[in-house]
């Protein structure tokens, strides 16, 4: 049975801010990518997609995806793939969550115990997306195997940052891009 591992991606600027004051993003330095894009770094997010078939969400996330992500033709192969895979939002209040007219989400109570109970199935790896909240929880119960964090060429000072706590990681790989991107690549030290 392959070894399926938890990846969290974080979109992060240089001082470790992972959401501005307000809750923006704007240092993320991507690019829509339509099928007619073709680059390092795209070819870099598509491994990481090709590499997952499950995505995680927490409900803040899910409820700021789920009006674009189903609908966003203009990300081409990558939102295809995207919106193909299995998904499941971790809420405490939700009873559904729908997903365009792609298949829904399930919905799970115990994140924790439903990724452990995927890690136990034969599949790619498990991706987490964003969902600051939920993925404190999750390495809080040690189910974090691999962080995959997308730098962008930003400081902020102020805003959320990625980790508040002490946690020991060791570099799997790194790789630049021509946007200003540093991909870091880390697997969590158990």
């Amino acid at each position: 049975m392959a070894t399926r591992e938890l990846i969290v991606q974080q979109w992060t600027t240089v001082d470790n801010i992972v959401a501005e004051e307000d809750g923006g993003l704007s240092f993320v330095s991507g690019e829509p990518f339509d099928d007619e894009v073709q680059s390092p770094f795209k070819d870099s997010v598509m491994g990481l997609i090709d590499s997952v078939d499950t995505l995680i969400l927490g409900a803040n996330t899910y409820n700021m995806s789920k009006g674009y992500w189903p609908y966003a033709e203009d990300q081409g192969e990558y939102g295809r793939k995207l919106n193909a895979l299995t998904k499941y939002v971790a809420s405490s209040t939700l009873e559904e969550a729908p997903w365009g007219g792609f298949p829904a989400a399930t919905v799970t109570r115990d994140a924790a115990a439903t990724i452990r109970e995927l890690k136990q199935h034969d599949g790619k790896h498990l991706w987490l997306w964003g969902s600051l909240t939920l993925m404190r929880s999750l390495m809080d119960e040690g189910v974090v195997d691999r962080f995959r964090l997308m730098v962008c060429p930003a400081c902020r000072g102020k805003g959320v940052r990625l980790f508040e706590d002490r946690h020991d990681l060791e570099l799997v790989g790194a790789a630049g891009f021509d946007n200003g991107v540093v991909v870091l690549d880390y697997a969590v030290k158990q």
